[in-house]
Formats: C-alpha cells, structure tokens, sequence
C-alpha cells in the first residue's frame, strides 16, 4: 500500500503535468484527481464526489447564470458603449476609463464575462482614435483581475478562500470586504498600466492584428446593405426585440427545390425573408409567381425575434453565416435587460446584507431569471463554464486529501523551516511568491485550491489569525499576468490585439510584484496577524 502523503504528493505532480501541458482537459484531469485519491485510498468514495454537491460549487454555478442574463439582455454592451463612447482619445485617458469600467463590471459577473464583452467595444474605440488595439487590450484583461477583488462574486476564488476561512476557524469575508484590498490593488494597477504601457505594451498595426472582433450590429447592417443592395432602412435592422440574421443554404439540404421570394415568411420560426443571393448577387423575385427554387449556396437575410433566429440557424441543412447570439449581446439594454438588473441587485442585497447564505441567494437569483423570462432553461445549462465547476468539484478533494494525509502540515513545516517561525510576514511572502510562480502555468482556481491547506497549516503553526492569509491568496492567486495561458482574459485578447507569447511577462512583471506588496504589507494592516 502506497503511503497516503507519497500519494498525494504523485497525484498533484501528475496533475500539475496535466495543467501544464494542456492535453487532457482541464476536468477530465480534476475528476481523475478526485478518483486517484479514492484508487490510493488516500480518501473515501464520499470524499472523493463531495465537491460536486458542495454548496460553494452550486453558488459558483448560479454566479455564471446571472453573468449571462446580463450579457444576453445587453447590459454589459450598454454599460460598456455608455462609458468609453466617452472617454477620449488619448491612450492613457482610455486606459483610465478602460480600467475602471471593466473592474466595475468583472465585480458583478464573471471576469470572462466582463472583458468579451468590452473587447469589440475597445478594438473600435481605439481604431477610431487612431490607437493599436494592442495598446489597450492586455490593460484591458489586466484591470479586470484587479476588478476581481473588489466583491465576493468577483471570482470564483474570493468564495474558496470566504469559505476555507470559516472552515479554518476564522469566519467567512463581507461581500464588499475584498474591496478593502481590491481598491487600492486597482489604483496600483492602473497607475502602472498608465505609467509603463507605452514603454512596455508593443504596437501591432491594424494589418496585423490575428483576427476580427466580434460583429458589430451597425456595421453588419450596413454590410447586409451593401452586398444584398438593398433600400431599406437599415438603422432598424437591430432592436432590442428583433433582428437579422444571413444563413446559406447547405449541400443536400431539404430547403433546396423550395420556391422563395422576398417578403416571405419562413415555413418554420415565421421569419421575413428580406432578401436573397445567388453567386454573389442578390436575386431579386418580387412575388410569388416569379419565385425560383432555391440551390446549394444560396444566401438569405431573415428577420425576425432573437429567440426565433437562433432557433433557426440550427436547423438541419441551414449554415449561420452571422451568429444571432453574438449579435444580440451587441444591442445595448435587450429585452429582459430591466428584470435582469433587478435580480443583480437583489442578489447582492442579499449576499451583503448576509440574510441568507450565499448558495441560497444564487439559486433564489437563477429561478428569478427563469421565471421573469430572462432566461429560458437552455440558456442557463449553456451559461455555465462547466469545465470550471468540474475543475473547482474535482480538487476539493486534493485539499481534503492534504489535509487529512498530513501533506498539507509537512508542506508548511519545510516552508517555516526555509524562512523561519519569527516572522509571519515572511512565512506570508513564501506562501505568495509560490502561489504565484504556480499561477502562470495552472489556473488561479486549482493553484488557491492546492495552496489554502498549506496557507492554514502555516496559519496555525505560526498561531496567527488565518484571514490574512487567506485574503493574501486570492490576491496573488489574481496576479496570473507572465503568460497568455495563465487565465483565460489574457488568451481572449491574444489574436484581437496580435500578441505574442511574449509580450505579457514585460508589463506583468511589474503588476505582479506590486500584488505581491499589496498581499505582504497591505493585507496585514487591514486584517492583522
């Protein structure tokens, strides 16, 4: 029988292969944790799935459904068209507002959430003001990880290290108390971001840049009007209740031989057939009796609800050409956007206010966005980043397993040994500096998992208050910023802004340092050792 800490220890180094190389999926290499910990009889079955009905997974799962109602109604593109429309044309004044608007945003929904949907916004802000979006893109994932401290719904992280604190003997963290770090962390960052960009963040030419930016609804209109020659006002192509979409009609599809015409309505869904291509010109059959069959290849517009288009553009023997979804999370306050703010704010009126526990005012959140008609239950399955709920369910278990194998104990006593048990303060800048070497090459979420039960070993070793430890972790664990694969905002604006592998440790340096000051000398001042 393998001893249960060398077990432990060969599970986390093969899943740590299994971050890094990126082969596997990140949740098959989570559950082949949890199930390698059971194999190894490092724990019990019912240890081994605990993570997936822990209350903190549930909560984290609701948290991605409230980010979509906002995104899908088309709150985050009018907040986002509102505040930059505004800002200038200077680098550093856009950096400012860049900065500030996405921590705002990545406080109240998921940090991916927050920077897809300012990314299109901030590519045209800054052709329009004669800037390279590489200018503006890397500050712009940056600040959101700032923007991530500033309240518990941040990050899925803020809600392990609440919870392991109170699991540790401490209690959990306010909704707001992670602004105590995450304000000045921003001021910081911003500072840096403005002070070093120029020297620091390279300039892609436009023609060079890796790919496009999501679709922009006025430009698609007047593309539409363009290729299709069409009179018609496309200013009103776009609502918050309609839209237009162009599909193509597919090799073998049952649509072909049918007979179309503009004006028509599609047999299923009820859509409005604006207008029709063949060969690269539009086809024009004015009634009924000079309509022709259709033929692989043909292209149509269709116009019709947001619900109705998107059901259509599945359907068999139809190829979307423009991505409805995508098109409609660009129409700023959507239907539903109103009800959707409101469920924002009862969520977080009952997470402050501490009324209910967090897991209940998610649920009681996602059944309101339901039942409004936000959202219908599709929605909300697909809302869910899965891969991160299976990821953050497998490893609890791996801290489980350190704690319960001693692992966790002797971890921390060689740290202590290292820098000694006279200062908390520097058994404090060990635990951050290894966090955040883990950080760049694993996600912050696994890297918080593997480091809160040595934080709590040290913690309680050194007979100090375990708060400050824990609010030290999800501040370094935020300062993923040397690599493109350390988080996924930083590879989301990679092909936008043409950067390079190698273009991210330069200004990330310098931000990762300053988080690490912020997690040794700050964090203790505010919650004392």
């Amino acid at each position: 029988m393998v001893d249960p800490i060398v077990a432990t220890f060969i599970i986390l180094g093969l899943a740590m292969v299994g971050f890094v190389t990126g082969r596997v999926p990140i949740a098959i290499v989570a559950v082949g944790v949890a199930l390698a910990l059971w194999a190894t009889g490092v724990i019990t079955l019912p240890q081994a799935l605990a993570g997936f009905g822990d209350t903190t997974v549930v909560f984290i799962a609701t948290l991605f459904v409230v980010s979509e109602a906002l995104d899908a109604t088309g709150v985050t593109a009018w907040a986002g068209q509102q505040v930059i429309g505004r800002a200038g044309t200077g680098r550093r004044q856009l950096t400012v507002i860049i900065a500030l608007m996405v921590a705002v945003l990545t406080a109240f929904i998921s940090l991916n959430g927050a920077v897809a949907a300012l990314l299109p916004v901030v590519v045209v802000v800054a052709l329009n003001a004669g800037i390279a979006p590489s200018r503006l893109l890397i500050p712009l994932a940056f600040a959101s990880h700032a923007g991530s401290l500033l309240a518990l719904t941040g990050t899925p992280v803020n809600v392990l290290v609440s919870v392991a604190a109170a699991d540790a003997g401490g209690r959990t963290f306010g909704y707001f108390e992670f602004a105590l770090a995450g304000l000045p962390l921003l001021a910081l960052s911003i500072a840096i971001l403005v002070a070093f960009g120029d020297r620091l963040l390279p300039e892609r030419k436009a023609d060079q840049l890796a790919d496009t930016p999501p679709a922009n609804p006025d430009a698609m209109a007047r593309e539409f009007r363009r290729s299709y020659d069409l009179t018609l006002d496309t200013g009103t192509f776009y609502t918050p209740d309609e839209g237009v979409a162009e599909v193509m009609i597919a090799p073998r599809s049952e649509y072909i031989g049918r007979k179309v015409f503009p004006g028509m309505t599609t047999l299923r869904e009820n859509l409005v057939i604006i207008a029709i291509r063949r060969n690269g010109e539009r086809h024009a059959s004015p009634d009924e009796d000079s309509a022709e069959a259709l033929r692989p290849g043909d292209s149509l517009l269709v116009r019709g609800p947001w619900d109705a288009l998107e059901r259509y553009v599945r359907l068999p023997g139809i190829i979307p050409v423009t991505t409805p979804q995508s098109l409609r999370r660009a129409v700023p306050l959507g239907r539903g956007a109103r009800r959707a703010i409101a469920v924002l704010a009862a969520m977080v009126v009952l997470l402050a206010s501490g009324l209910v526990p967090p897991v209940v005012a998610g649920l009681l959140a996602a059944g309101a966005l339901v039942l409004l008609r936000v959202l219908d239950l599709p929605q909300v399955w697909r809302s869910i980043q899965w891969s991160t709920v299976v990821l953050i369910a497998g490893l609890i278990p791996l801290s489980t397993a350190f704690i319960e194998t001693g692992a966790a104990e002797l971890v921390a006593g060689a740290l202590l040994d290292l820098v000694g048990t006279a200062s908390p303060h520097l058994a404090l800048l060990a635990l951050c500096l290894l966090t955040l070497a883990l950080g760049q090459v694993i996600s912050n979420t696994a890297t918080v998992l593997v480091m809160i039960p040595i934080a709590v070993s040290v913690a309680a070793t050194l007979d100090a208050s375990v708060q400050p430890f824990m609010m030290a972790l999800t501040v370094v664990g935020a300062a993923a910023f040397f690599t493109p694969i350390a988080t996924p905002v930083n590879l989301m604006v990679m092909e936008p802004g043409g950067y390079r592998f190698g273009d991210y440790w330069r200004l990330g340096i310098p931000l990762g340092l300053a988080y690490v000051v912020i997690a040794v000398l700050w964090v203790p001042l505010i919650w004392p050792f």
